[in-house]
């Protein structure tokens, strides 16, 4: 006798982090982009904050000596 499996429906872990994970949650799909970060952020508020924090430095670093 054969057995039979069933699929699920939820994508596996590749084997990343969980940061990874949450990443291919968060931003596929067909939303729009406001509400895929809205979502990540809730989801991970620390992580967002650190995300905002490096990008503010990475402004500073640009408008650096040119105003």
């Amino acid at each position: 006798m054969a057995e039979t499996t069933t699929a699920t429906t939820n994508p596996a872990s590749n084997g990343k982090t969980a940061l990874t994970d949450a990443f291919v949650k968060h931003f596929s799909g067909d939303a729009p982009l406001t509400e895929k970060v809205k979502g990540f952020a809730k989801e991970r508020p620390w992580t967002s904050a650190a995300f905002a924090g490096i990008a503010v430095i990475m402004a500073a670093n640009v408008l650096r000596g040119r105003i």
